[in-house]
């Protein structure tokens, strides 16, 4: 494998303060050849003001063009804030936008409460396009009956069948005075986005000792089967195990038999992709130092992925001082650090058996923009 070109989606360079960090980056290939590119943009990270924006591509990703439309903030007169934007095609051109949405009525609130270890209030929207995204109607809500804390988790998996799963995950709210859990979360439809009916539960240790955060699917060409790429935390020992990998099936019943194994990739959010050869790819984030964007391989269905195969897509030379997530570190410092990383959430997408396409954030502390990277996979 090797990098053929690279190139930014969004340069934050010379833009308003109030759009100089854009991250959580996300990559959808259109029935009619252009690609989107959604992501998240504000002044910082998880800005109370922060947005969802898109941008669009007609020559393969080589040049970028921002989709002009905006969503307003502001849900049933609430105040708060859009994070992540992901794609799915129901029919030509009939698009469905998945987001999050943040209550920011307490704007000084940072996203995560170091004294009762929750997140702020939060739902699952969706919103349809008519017209290939260029523009989309209302804003509507996703039910989630019980689960709090959720938030988007990655592109919706989206079988041949026309079956489309959601993928999220589930934590405990910000005024919850419980112990903190996680479950990972796929709610199916099989009406084309116009409800979810179905809850899987891809992932939950038991004891909520280890967390199966940010899952990544994508499905295999079998209805209702998928893989699944997560980064995986251990909250009891205070430190990020190695990526974790799971193959399952709806066919599973109501939660996944296969519990996500050790990759032994180091890393975090991980991006998957599954070749007509029988490979299966992971573009991985790792903060270790120096950090790195890596696409690595397995050609034995998940079981290994040597180290000798990985293909270095991005290095950033500086990063802040708790890079090195192979250290002990407090669960409620962990999340206000996250705010500060300044490289991450892979993207990837198969432009065809021999090439890929890759999207993700990275710059300067405070000055983040949106990359992109087509890769060679002979």
């Amino acid at each position: 494998m090797k990098v053929l070109a690279k190139g930014t989606v969004f340069d934050v360079a010379g833009r308003p303060d109030a759009e100089q960090v854009t991250f959580f980056s996300s990559l959808f290939r259109l029935k009619n050849g252009a690609w989107l590119c959604g992501y998240t943009i504000g002044a910082k990270k998880h800005d109370p003001n922060g947005n969802i924006r898109w941008s669009r591509s007609r020559d393969g990703g080589q040049t970028w063009a921002e989709v002009p439309f905006r969503f307003s903030t502001t849900y049933q007169g609430v105040r708060g804030a859009l994070v992540g934007s992901e794609f799915a095609e129901v029919a030509p051109g009939k698009l469905l936008l998945f987001t999050t949405w943040f209550d920011r009525t307490e704007p000084e609130r940072p996203l995560f409460d170091p004294v009762t270890e929750g997140i702020l209030h939060s739902k699952l929207l969706v919103a349809e396009s008519n017209d290939n995204g260029e523009t989309f109607g209302a804003l509507r809500e996703i039910s989630t009956p019980g689960l709090t804390g959720t938030a988007l988790c990655g592109p919706p998996v989206h079988w041949s069948d026309g079956s489309i799963g959601l993928c999220f995950e589930s934590f405990k709210h910000y005024d919850d005075p419980k112990p903190a859990w996680h479950a990972a979360w796929m709610f199916v439809s099989t009406d084309g986005g116009k409800s979810f009916l179905r809850n899987f539960l891809v992932g939950e240790d038991p004891k909520h000792e280890v967390f199966y955060w940010d899952q990544r699917l994508i499905p295999t060409k079998n209805p209702g089967e998928y893989v699944g790429l997560f980064w995986t935390h251990n909250k009891a020992a205070q430190k990020d195990l190695n990526v974790h990998f799971q193959r399952a099936s709806l066919a599973d019943g109501d939660r996944a038999t296969m519990t996500p194994v050790d990759t032994k990739i180091p890393g975090q959010i991980s991006s998957p992709l599954l070749l007509d050869d029988g490979r299966t790819l992971g573009f991985v984030v790792d903060r270790d130092k120096p950090g790195t964007m890596k696409l690595w391989q397995s050609t034995d269905g998940g079981k290994t992925w040597p180290a000798s195969d990985a293909l270095t897509v991005h290095v950033q030379d500086k990063e802040n001082p708790m890079a090195d997530q192979k250290q002990q570190v407090e669960f409620a410092e962990y999340w206000d650090d996250m705010v500060k990383w300044s490289f991450g959430h892979p993207a990837a997408q198969l432009i065809n058996q021999r090439e890929a396409l890759l999207t993700y954030y990275a710059g300067p502390p405070g000055h983040l923009s949106i990359h992109w990277a087509r890769v060679a996979l002979d």
